[in-house]
C-alpha cells in the first residue's frame, strides 16, 4: 500500500500535504472492502458497503462512532481488522509505514521524512525518523502497560483469553482515542458504564486517552526536558490548556450531573468523583462512556459539544480543532483586550500567521459543524442537540453519542463518513492539499490598505 501511494504520488506530482488524505483514503477503503466480508459478521452476512465504509472511517479516523454494536456484530475477524485500522489511523499510516521500512531495513529517504514530518505536523526534517522511534517506542509502553493492567481486571471477570484480548482491544482503543469497546455482553452500546465506580479501569482508561492526546511532539519535550520552565512554548501551552480543560470539566460535571438520579445521584461519592472526572476527560476525543449520555441535563450536552469540538492537542491521536488552538485564540483575544498590538504567552510573541491560521481553522471547522448538523436535520428526525452532537462527535472524532446513530439514514451517514474524515485528517492539512497548486501559481502582491469598522 505505501509503495502504490509513493509511486501514485511521484506520478500526479503530490505533494507532501496531498499524500496525507490519499493514504487515510486508502486505509479506509481497504478496511471497507474487508469488513464487507461475510466472515467479518456474525450472522453470516455482509453488513453492505456503506456500513462498512462508516465504520472503518471511525475507526482509521479513531472516532468510535458505530452504526452496530462492536462486540455482538463483528467475528474476532471483523474485530481486529477494525483494531488494526485503528492503531493505523492513531499512529498515522506514515508512522506505520515507517516502523515496516526500520524493520525491513530500508533507507527513509527525504520524500518520506517530509511525509512523516507533516504527518506528525512537524516543521522540521530534523531528527524524524528518531521521533518516530521514539513515538513507536512510547505507543509500545503506554499501550502495553495499559493492557497488562485491564488485562488483569477483564481475566478475573472474562477468564484469561477473552480477558488478555479485551484488555489489548481497550488499551489500544484508549490510547488512540478511538473509543471503539467490546463490552456488548452487558449491552448493546452500553460502553463502559457497568464500570461507573471502578477505579482500576477508569484511572487506566484516562490516563491512556490524556498520554495519547498530548502529542508526541509533547513527549519527546517533556522526557528530553523534564522541567516546565525549559519546555517548548507549545508544550507550555498544550499542558497548561489541556489541564484548564479537563479541571473544568470536572468541575461543571460534578455540579450539574449531582442532583440527577439518572446520573451521579445514585452513586457513591467515590462513584460521583470518577465518573465526573471520566466525563470530563472522554471529550478529549475518546468515545468511551460510563454514564448514559442521553440522561445527562441538557447543560452537560453543551458543555460536552464544546469539549469535543476543541479536542486534544496537534500531533496526537486525538481531534478536534485542538487545544493549541483553542489557547492561540484565547491569548489573542486577551491581548486585544489589553490593547496590544501583538499576542503573547509565557512571555514569548505569537507570529500573527499563527493566530491567522487558529482563527482559519476554527471557522472552517464551524462551517464544517453547521453543514453536517444542517443535513442531519434534513434527514433525522432526532432533536436538534442530538444532531448537533452527532455533528461535533464526528468532526472531533469523539465517538460519543446520545443514541442516533444506529438509525441514521444513508445520506446522514455519508456526510458523517466526510466530516470524520475531515476531522481526522484536518482542515488546514485538507485546504492546503486542495489549494496548494494554486498557491504556487498566484503572484505576490498587496492591494492598497483599506479600513473597516467592527465591533
Amino acid at each position: 500500500m505505501v509503495i502504490i501511494i509513493k509511486n501514485l504520488s511521484r506520478l500526479l506530482n503530490f505533494t507532501p500535504t496531498q499524500v496525507i488524505p490519499l493514504g487515510f483514503a486508502s486505509v479506509i477503503l481497504i478496511g471497507a472492502v474487508l469488513l464487507t466480508l461475510p466472515i467479518a459478521s456474525r450472522n453470516g452476512n455482509s453488513i453492505g458497503f456503506i456500513n462498512a465504509l462508516f465504520t472503518a472511517t471511525s475507526a482509521v479516523c479513531v472516532t468510535g462512532l458505530v452504526v452496530v454494536d462492536t462486540y455482538t456484530h463483528w467475528t474476532i475477524f471483523g474485530q481486529v481488522v477494525i483494531l488494526s485500522l485503528i492503531q493505523i489511523g492513531g499512529l498515522g499510516f506514515m508512522t506505520m509505514a515507517t516502523l515496516f521500512s526500520l524493520i525491513l531495513g530500508r533507507r527513509i529517504g527525504l520524500k518520506e521524512r517530509l511525509l512523516i514530518a507533516e504527518s506528525l505536523n512537524q516543521y522540521s526534517l530534523e531528527g524524524m525518523v528518531r521521533l518516530t522511534r521514539q513515538i513507536l517506542l512510547g505507543t509500545l509502553l503506554f499501550e502495553g502497560a495499559g493492557a497488562l493492567i485491564l488485562s488483569i481486571k477483564f481475566a478475573s471477570e472474562y477468564g484469561l483469553a477473552l480477558g488478555i484480548y479485551k484488555g489489548i482491544f481497550h488499551s489500544i482503543s484508549a490510547f488512540c482515542n478511538a473509543g471503539f469497546d467490546l463490552m456488548g455482553d452487558k449491552g448493546k452500546f452500553s460502553s463502559l458504564v457497568s464500570y461507573v465506580d471502578d477505579t482500576v479501569v477508569n484511572l487506566t482508561i484516562m490516563a491512556l486517552i490524556v498520554i495519547g492526546g498530548l502529542g508526541f511532539s509533547v513527549w519527546e519535550d517533556i522526557y528530553r526536558v523534564r522541567s516546565f520552565r525549559g519546555l517548548k512554548l507549545h508544550t507550555k501551552l498544550v499542558l497548561v490548556v489541556t489541564a484548564i480543560l479537563l479541571v473544568f470539566g470536572f468541575i461543571i460535571f460534578f455540579l450539574l450531573e449531582f442532583n440527577n438520579p439518572k446520573t451521579l445521584q445514585p452513586l457513591s461519592m467515590k462513584g460521583k468523583i470518577l465518573a465526573a472526572m471520566f466525563q470530563s476527560v472522554t471529550p478529549r476525543t475518546a468515545g468511551f462512556n460510563t454514564l448514559s449520555l442521553p440522561d445527562l441535563t441538557n447543560a452537560s450536552k453543551f458543555i460536552t459539544i464544546i469539549l469535543m469540538f476543541i479536542g486534544g492537542s496537534p500531533g496526537s491521536t486525538a481531534g478536534g480543532i485542538k487545544t493549541a488552538t483553542a489557547g492561540v485564540l484565547f491569548f489573542a483575544v486577551l491581548s486585544v483586550l489589553k490593547g496590544s498590538e501583538d499576542t503573547n504567552m509565557f512571555k514569548r510573541r505569537l507570529n500573527t500567521e499563527v493566530v491567522l491560521r487558529s482563527l482559519a481553522i476554527v471557522v472552517i471547522s464551524l462551517g464544517i459543524v453547521i453543514v453536517t448538523t444542517t443535513v442531519l436535520s434534513i434527514f433525522e428526525k432526532a432533536t436538534f442537540i442530538e444532531q448537533i452532537f452527532e455533528a461535533v462527535s464526528a468532526f472531533g472524532t469523539v465517538g460519543l453519542s446520545l443514541g442516533i446513530t444506529p438509525n441514521l439514514n444513508t445520506a446522514s451517514k455519508i456526510a458523517l463518513i466526510i466530516t470524520m474524515f475531515l476531522g481526522r485528517v484536518g482542515v488546514l492539512t485538507m485546504g492546503l492539499a486542495l489549494t496548494i497548486k494554486m498557491q504556487k501559481s498566484n503572484a505576490k502582491y498587496k492591494y492598497p490598505e483599506g479600513k473597516v469598522m467592527v465591533g
